[in-house]
């Protein structure tokens, strides 16, 4: 997967940083753009990885949907 190292990356920081936001995230990968990170966090959480979760009205925190490590060997296994 192209996307992989980014989506490995904001993966940690939510791992970290559970109920971050994604200026939180945003700001714990200062070589990422913000357009990187939304892109990963839409992916991971289309695919089941992650939860976007609505806290107020335009405040949304990410949490994981499965433990990280889980998640990094299905990737080194060629499952994810």
């Amino acid at each position: 997967m192209i996307h992989c190292g980014t989506d490995d990356r904001v993966l940690t920081v939510i791992a970290h940083s559970p109920g971050a936001t994604l200026d939180n995230v945003v700001l714990q990968c200062p070589d990422l753009t913000w357009n990187q990170i939304f892109l990963a966090i839409d992916r991971l959480s289309r695919n089941g990885e992650m939860q976007v979760i609505a806290k107020s009205p335009g405040v949304y925190t990410l949490s994981l949907s499965e433990p990280v490590g889980d998640t990094h060997m299905a990737r080194q296994l060629g499952k994810g």
